[in-house]
């Protein structure tokens, strides 16, 4: 592996790392409006994953990809913008895994994640934070 490739590598586990916070927050902020509040699932699930996705901005704009962008509204928008399209791709995952392939709504969820993680960190690895 070249060079680039274990710095590719290294903040994709970084994005990972971090991401596991993000899904803490998340989970627990669907699972509060969901379950607590009695909302939507979906708009639940979107909730929770833009209040995931707000922590993780800011904690990868330091940690993974180390940003010193001075224009942090515009960066924040950016990662924003790849991360709606990841709730788009996380909220199609969880339909199907929950509603065509019968899974718990949670391990949907789980699944929704993994998928929207790879989508997240390379469409923010090279158009955010590049």
């Amino acid at each position: 592996m070249n060079e680039l490739g274990i710095s590719i590598f290294i903040k994709f586990i970084k994005f990972i790392v971090v991401g596991v916070n993000g899904m803490v927050v998340d989970f627990t902020a669907t699972y509060f409006v969901k379950d607590k509040l009695k909302w939507n699932k979906y708009i639940a699930n979107s909730i929770g994953f833009f209040m995931g996705a707000t922590n993780v901005y800011f904690i990868n704009r330091v940690l993974t990809f180390e940003s010193q962008n001075q224009d942090v509204f515009i960066e924040y928008s950016k990662f924003i913008s790849i991360y709606a399209i990841g709730l788009i791709i996380n909220n199609i995952v969880v339909y199907i895994v929950h509603n065509k392939m019968k899974m718990k709504f949670y391990i949907a969820k789980l699944a929704a994640v993994g998928i929207t993680a790879f989508w997240n960190f390379f469409a923010n690895y090279y158009y955010t934070f590049l």
